[in-house]
């Protein structure tokens, strides 16, 4: 049952205590998951660096530079851990960190250089004064936040990218012990997305553990944490991992005797970088649809196993009735293309007219065989009354 809520947890808009804080005295976030999605360390610069970088902190900088920080806009901050000496006397930003890294960016000539954000304006001294302090919204700890963070970055306006978005599922229902049900509810998703997303995770975090798996020697730059939870969603891959959609929001979902499975699904999504093997799935669609055709047919999986490419073992996956099928309505389909170009698209060569022969011939061929096989089909059915 969903953990009751407390009067507290239940205002949308938590109220924080107003304040204008040194920008000295604000800290970036580490544990932020779009900031922990980006390949960095922890430390200030680090952060910076990948907020830089990969977060189109830059239109944000050169609003900023142009018309000042709008005080409408707080960064919402909480304590930093006294116990550390580099977060004590700080608060930490959990929302507005590219708020944050804009005006530490504009303020430090040095830092840009660091950084390599060469693109930006310097602004002039009154302008820089400005941006000593800026607004802050104080609240005593994340737990507080989670629900207005989860709503705006999961199902809101400013969407993280999906690894985010799981990994801060994954934070809020582990470490705040908030049933899954209970973050759908309050965020506002009737997809299940929060369920799909915390699947994703934590099969992820197996294939790391226990499957010989590693993110960072995938192929692609850009790791698709959607093909995966998009994969584990399907009966095909639940079946071929020996889970199931209602006991599969666990933590190491898969048993120990599919984690030869979960390691082939990893490699046929992500590739192997190290080892020269390219990824199966080029793309979600349809890659991983014909994955999910082929894992789930004996034959088919011993033929892409075996070091086949995808597109033959999808063949092999679908059996003779659907290539037929699919080769007739695809051959009529292009001849209707071909008639209907052929005003404009032919100039009498010889070449096309003998093609549209031997079209025809093999037309007629396989229209024969088709009359056979109807003729043996209406015979034995006659034999049976």
């Amino acid at each position: 049952m969903p953990a009751t809520r407390s009067k507290k947890q239940q205002h949308s808009s938590p109220k924080g205590k107003p304040a204008m804080l040194p920008v000295g005295k604000l800290l970036l976030d580490a544990e932020n998951p779009r900031l922990a999605s980006g390949e960095g360390g922890d430390t200030q610069t680090e952060l910076l660096k990948v907020l830089w970088q990969q977060m189109d902190v830059v239109e944000v900088a050169l609003s900023i530079a142009a018309n000042g920080y709008f005080r409408e806009e707080p960064l919402l901050v909480i304590p930093g851990d006294s116990s550390k000496p580099k977060e004590k006397g700080k608060h930490i930003v959990l929302e507005g960190n590219r708020r944050l890294g804009a005006v530490l960016l504009l303020r430090d000539e040095k830092l840009r250089k660091q950084i390599k954000a060469t693109d930006l304006p310097d602004i002039n001294a009154e302008r820089r004064a400005g941006l000593d302090k800026i607004p802050v919204s104080i609240y005593a700890g994340r737990e507080e936040l989670w629900t207005y963070c989860g709503f705006r970055h999961i199902n809101g306006t400013q969407p993280w990218d999906p690894f985010s978005k799981a990994k801060y599922v994954a934070t809020v229902h582990d470490k705040y012990k908030v049933d899954l049900a209970e973050i759908a509810s309050r965020i506002g998703d009737r997809h299940a997305t929060v369920k799909r997303l915390y699947r994703g995770y934590e099969v992820l975090r197996q294939a790391e553990k226990h499957a010989d798996f590693d993110r960072e020697d995938r192929v692609k730059s850009r790791f698709y944490f959607s093909h995966l939870y998009t994969a584990l969603d399907q009966v095909e891959f639940q079946k071929f991992l020996g889970i199931a959609s209602g006991t599969s929001l666990r933590a190491n979902p898969v048993p120990k005797s599919k984690l030869g499975n979960l390691n082939e699904v990893m490699t046929w999504i992500y590739g192997k970088k190290s080892a020269n093997i390219e990824p199966v799935v080029r793309t979600q669609s349809p890659d991983l649809n014909r994955l999910r055709e082929v894992i789930s047919k004996p034959a088919s999986l011993a033929a892409l196993r075996a070091g086949y490419q995808l597109s033959t073992a999808y063949q092999i996956s679908i059996g003779d009735k659907r290539r037929f099928r699919h080769a007739l309505t695809t051959a009529k389909e292009e001849l209707q293309q071909a008639k209907g170009t052929l005003t404009t698209g032919y100039a009498g060569e010889d070449d096309l007219f003998e093609t549209v022969g031997d079209i025809v011939l093999l037309a007629d061929k396989i229209k024969e065989e088709m009359e056979s096989k109807r003729s043996e089909k209406k015979i034995s059915g006659g034999g049976k009354k």
